[in-house]
């Protein structure tokens, strides 16, 4: 069965251009172009809609109003955001309404791709347990303003490193975490960075909202009543994890982009655990003690406890935030890679092998990489031959690290 899309855009030439690129996908969707929030709302009164893809800016209601009121009344379509313009208290509305945020202008493989990956990971998130364990928090992470602002910044393709920088080096606090991680082992520059401009030009503006978006999570929770549960700790392992990951993607030859999204995924990949310890300190500290067996041992008895693991949680939650489809997904699914709906090499394949080489790197026998790693995951991509080379890979990587 076609899945039915509905695109709504205020300008009917947009809509025009919409039908055009997206003639090939005739075949597999059965489209429909509206030119208002009420028209889409009236549209999907009459039928439902698998995903709705809707502007931003429009008079009447705008993109953020129609998304809020798509998610309270089809819960179960997915909401997507195409628009050229980025206002930043938009933005912020869309948090939680909006699967994914995408620019125009939006290649059509690139918007096939994010409907395709957000309705199959809706699909695996859609889990009652999951909602009603969310509502139920009181500690949940908020998308940081520095992180949007920069979103916004970046819809400008005139703005320049130094104007990043500036806007970096208003959050003192951040900044100051910036700098000291750029300058650390991990990144191995060479040469001191002195300023968030130099971090920025050095790193890269993917890079640094990563970074951003990382160190916000972090610092928001106390685990301080969870024994023997340490918050530095899992930062070095999620830094030693993207760094893995990130090369993994960079050997591999994938763009820049993916490759960043391997290096942001990493970097956030247990952030469900910072949540599970946070809200539920000692139903958390049961899960742990009774995971001493390893990954699978956690991650069930995250499951009788909570009714989802800390993957599923944080991929959850960081999708509302709207990191891009793909990083959600390595984040939701990097220890059950199988899971998902499209087997390509992509983040999750790299995370998924960066947080199971981490874990083991020193590990002799390969044998023991079989309680991280999927293999039947590899297989079905023709790749399980290759672990040994990406065990070497991740070798390199956190010797590197570990020696500067």
């Amino acid at each position: 069965m076609n899945k039915r899309v509905l695109f709504v855009d205020d300008e009917s030439l947009v809509l025009q251009g919409l039908q055009r690129l997206l003639r090939p996908m005739r075949g597999e969707w059965e489209m429909v172009f509206v030119e208002s929030g009420p028209k889409a709302l009236e549209m999907m009164e009459k039928a439902p809609f698998d995903v709705v893809v809707s502007d931003m800016r429009m008079p009447g209601m705008n993109g953020a109003e129609l998304l809020g009121e798509v998610l309270k009344r089809f819960p179960k379509t997915v909401r997507l955001v195409l628009s050229g313009h980025a206002d930043r208290d938009l933005v912020l509305k869309c948090v939680g309404s909006a699967h994914q945020y995408l620019s125009k202008p939006c290649q059509p493989e690139d918007l096939k791709a994010a409907i395709v990956r957000a309705s199959g990971l809706e699909q695996s998130l859609r889990d009652q347990n999951l909602r009603q364990l969310i509502s139920k928090m009181d500690r949940l992470p908020s998308i940081p303003a520095l992180y949007a602002e920069l979103v916004e910044m970046l819809q400008d393709p005139e703005v320049g490193v130094e104007e990043i920088g500036q806007l970096v080096a208003k959050d003192l606090g951040m900044t100051a975490k910036i700098l000291k991680l750029v300058n650390s082992a991990f990144f191995g520059l060479g040469r001191a960075i002195a300023s968030p401009a130099e971090a920025v030009s050095y790193l890269g503006v993917d890079t640094i909202k990563s970074l951003v978006l990382s160190i916000h999570a972090f610092s928001q929770f106390s685990t301080s009543r969870v024994p023997g549960f340490s918050i530095d700790g899992l930062w070095v392992e999620s830094q030693q994890t993207a760094g893995v990951a990130k090369e993994i993607m960079r050997q591999e030859d994938f763009d820049q982009k993916v490759t960043d999204e391997a290096f942001v995924a990493g970097l956030l990949h247990d952030t469900g655990k910072l949540i599970l310890a946070s809200n539920f300190p000692a139903e958390y500290t049961q899960a742990l003690r009774a995971a001493e067996q390893g990954t699978p041992a956690l991650l069930a008895a995250e499951e009788n406890t909570f009714g989802a693991n800390h993957a599923e949680i944080g991929g959850y939650l960081l999708g509302l935030w709207g990191l891009p489809v793909r990083v959600v997904e390595a984040i939701a699914l990097h220890h059950q890679p199988g899971k998902c709906v499209n087997p390509v090499f992509s983040p999750l394949t790299a995370v998924h092998l960066g947080a199971g080489l981490v874990k083991f790197h020193s590990a002799t026998d390969l044998e023991m990489l079989k309680t991280e790693i999927d293999l039947q995951y590899l297989e079905r991509l023709g790749l399980a031959g290759r672990l040994e080379r990406w065990r070497e890979i991740a070798q390199a990587n956190l010797e590197a690290q570990n020696s500067i």
